[in-house]
């Protein structure tokens, strides 16, 4: 395989990106009045992050307590956002 995926390095950026896009989100919301407002978006956000640190986790060969870490925060702020958006 890769090394770029392999390394995990492919896992990193897509958490730079993810963290990035946040940073973005929140600032055009805060200083242009626009987009979507935080409590839309961003525990959706907070559980796909999880889920990817899940995946860093194994690749990196980190033990299993921190792979059920990543997944009870995901499920966490899955069930925070689904709280949010029930009606």
């Amino acid at each position: 395989m890769n090394p770029f995926f392999t390394s995990g390095l492919a896992v990193d950026l897509v958490l730079a990106l993810m963290a990035g896009e946040a940073l973005v989100l929140l600032a055009v919301h805060r200083y242009a009045g626009r987009g979507p407002a935080p409590s839309d978006w961003l525990a959706n956000l907070a559980s796909g992050f999880c889920l990817v640190l899940g995946i860093r986790a194994v690749v990196a060969g980190l033990s299993w307590p921190w792979l059920a870490l990543a997944l009870s925060g995901s499920l966490a702020a899955h069930l925070v956002d689904l709280k949010l958006r029930w009606r």
